[in-house]
């Protein structure tokens, strides 16, 4: 298993932090990052470089912004709401995702 460094968007779930920390991943929020209030394409720009994946809830963050040539992976996690009801089932099969995500890649797993 290849340990990650994931970025959490504003609009993630925090107690994805310590699901994917059991995991052995590297874990940060943007609010511990000191870019809380920063607008994606920024948030990409900065993360880029510094992260392997950005994982985040925006369903549009891939049809919002230019991702060619970037080496963040995007996973975005979705669920019927933005609840943590309804978001952490889908937890476990965000951790599978994270281990098979390629740089660049948009990857988006859980139901609707």
């Amino acid at each position: 298993m290849r340990a990650l460094k994931i970025l959490l968007d504003e609009c993630a779930p925090k107690k994805l932090k310590s699901f994917l920390l059991s995991y052995g991943h590297q874990c940060r929020t943007a609010q511990e990052m000191g870019w809380s209030g920063i607008q994606n394409g920024e948030l990409l720009a900065l993360a880029d470089p510094l992260f392997d994946v950005l994982l985040t809830i925006d369903k549009g963050l891939q049809y919002q912004h230019n991702l060619s040539g970037r080496r963040i992976a995007i996973l975005i996690l979705r669920g019927r709401s933005n609840r943590l009801v309804d978001l952490s089932p889908n937890f476990p099969t965000c951790a599978e995702a994270v281990q098979s995500i390629q740089p660049g890649q948009v990857v988006e797993v859980g139901k609707l």
